[in-house]
């Protein structure tokens, strides 16, 4: 199993809050990703190139400021969730930095990758 996913505070839902600030976060939840992009105005997103079989490839989200142009392909929030399910990955995320302020970190990872 993955370490990063051992490490990081486990979040069931939007009401459930970080330990402390700078604290890495894991969820499943739709409700809480959607919000956490929400918070960044941040729409789902995929890598243009990394599709499989028509489906949606790596997982992003554009950001304003961030990555704008180059590869990002937007993609509705149902093929982002159909993805992310069909995978089983995780939500693996910041809310704030350790020295406070939004923190814009996430990335998706499989539960059952193995750190080597």
């Amino acid at each position: 199993m993955s370490r990063s996913i051992n490490y990081a505070q486990r979040i069931a839902s939007p009401s459930d809050e970080p330990d402390r600030a700078g604290r890495s976060l894991v969820t499943t939840s739709h409700e809480v990703i959607q919000n956490w992009a929400r918070e960044r105005q941040a729409t789902p997103a995929t890598i243009e190139g990394t599709e499989h079989d028509g489906r949606a490839g790596v997982l992003t989200f554009d950001l304003p400021g961030y990555r704008e142009g180059g590869r990002i392909k937007p993609i509705s929030w149902d093929e982002w969730f159909s993805t992310f399910d069909g995978r089983q990955l995780n939500f693996i995320y910041q809310e704030e930095r350790s020295g406070g302020g939004q923190s814009n970190f996430f990335r998706t990872e499989s539960p059952l990758r193995e750190d080597g």
